[in-house]
């Protein structure tokens, strides 16, 4: 087997669609965190989140799928997942929406990236970065403009949302600050709108 250096320069990035729940709900199911969560904190309002069980949440999802709203992009190395970023309309992501620390800074039309996960083996080999790009082309893919992000610390609780370093790698710069100091940064697909 290559290792996972020479794996991240052979990787295959996908959409998930239909096509590939399997892929994606094994994958969370192999890591602890994913299969808890399902991708669907920010989806869900606090409440509806505490109260559903992790089954529950993943059938939310993949209703969510079913109903052809994006969700994020798959990483595969030699035809198995090895790594996850979430992102869909800003919209779509009820518990950011009602934030009252990472508000809108405007009233733009926004996707968001929310979340990261990597296959243990395959993290320190800048494949969040490649997830991201892949994030943004199928974010653009789909009519998206801006894309927005909430990069934190790496010895932050909520590291899952990416670091600042990831971001900037792929190309996205500060546009405002939240209410708890955090940045918020975005990648213009025409940097012509860029202020």
């Amino acid at each position: 087997m290559s290792s996972s250096k020479e794996a991240t320069n052979d990787l295959e990035l996908h959409p998930v669609s239909m096509d590939r729940w399997d892929d994606l709900n094994a994958f969370f199911k192999q890591h602890g965190n994913p299969n808890y969560c399902s991708c669907m904190r920010w989806r869900l309002k606090s409440t509806d989140f505490t109260k559903l069980k992790a089954s529950e949440r993943r059938n939310k999802l993949q209703a969510l799928v079913k109903g052809n709203v994006p969700i994020g992009v798959l990483a595969y190395h030699q035809g198995k997942p090895v790594g996850w970023c979430s992102i869909a309309p800003r919209e779509t992501y009820t518990l950011l929406e009602s934030s009252t620390t990472l508000k809108r800074i405007d009233d733009l039309p926004t996707w968001s990236v929310v979340c990261f996960f990597l296959d243990p083996n395959f993290r320190g080999q800048n494949l969040s970065v490649k997830l991201l790009q892949a994030a943004v082309t199928y974010a653009a893919s789909q009519g998206a403009t801006i894309i927005e992000g909430y990069p934190v610390e790496p010895d932050q609780s909520y590291r899952f949302m990416g670091s600042h370093t990831t971001f900037e790698q792929a190309g996205f710069h500060q546009a405002g600050i939240a209410k708890n100091g955090r940045p918020i940064v975005r990648f213009f697909v025409n940097e012509k709108e860029r202020k």
